[in-house]
């Protein structure tokens, strides 16, 4: 992984040519972070929901660009942007193939884990993201490929310092934890930052970032 100057300076350069200021200010897991996947049915109906494919297509907006997701290429993960239902299809019949490859027993050894990361961004520049979608008010924000990618690499970095931080990581059980740091991890099975799901708690945004995990 590039150093996060490097990553700082791209999301600088990247502003200069018209991206959305969006910068990340910190992370919160919660009761709502771990949840047990008991079937490979529950799995790929997870999986056709963080897609937005199949069911729930409905959900696939303008803002789905800019979403990352976790996609295998020569059996290793590279994480990338779609702009097609069918690279998203694509997506799932390659995860799907992985899993099976894989044969979780779900009995306990599949999770999702669910990070909410919070965003910084001025009221008047807000503002101007603001627009109505089907009838309801979100925002989308205008920003590159380099942009949306630094973007990812700080919220994967905030997790990492997260886990090693023991006054913050106190609220999390010691399986929690073994995830949050890979410990008890085998693989990941899939991974999206939804940015196209911008939601506001307290004045706060934030979007987040679901990772499915294959216990040891």
């Amino acid at each position: 992984m590039e150093s996060m100057r490097d990553v700082n300076r791209v999301m600088e350069r990247e502003i200069k040519k018209g991206s959305s200021p969006l910068k990340l200010d910190h992370i919160e897991f919660g009761n709502y972070s771990y949840q047990e996947i008991m079937s490979q049915e529950k799995l790929f109906e997870v999986l056709t929901y963080l897609l937005r494919i199949g069911d729930f297509k409905q959900y696939a907006g303008k803002t789905i660009l800019n979403n990352v997701y976790m996609d295998m290429q020569w059996k290793k993960p590279v994480f990338k942007r779609t702009k097609t239902a069918m690279e998203r299809n694509n997506i799932f019949a390659t995860i799907r193939r992985y899993v099976k490859k894989l044969k979780p027993q779900y009995n306990g050894d599949v999770y999702l884990e669910t990070v909410r990361c919070y965003f910084d961004k001025s009221q008047e520049n807000l503002e101007k993201c603001r627009y109505t979608y089907q009838g309801n008010e979100t925002y989308a924000f205008l920003m590159s490929d380099k942009y949306i990618m630094a973007l990812y690499t700080h919220c994967l970095v905030a997790i990492k310092e997260y886990a090693f931080d023991s006054v913050k990581s106190n609220g999390l059980s010691d399986m929690e934890l073994s995830m949050v740091k890979l410990e008890g991890v085998r693989e990941v099975l899939f991974q999206a930052l939804l940015l196209d799901d911008v939601k506001f708690e307290d004045g706060k945004m934030y979007a987040e970032l679901c990772t499915v995990y294959l216990l040891i």
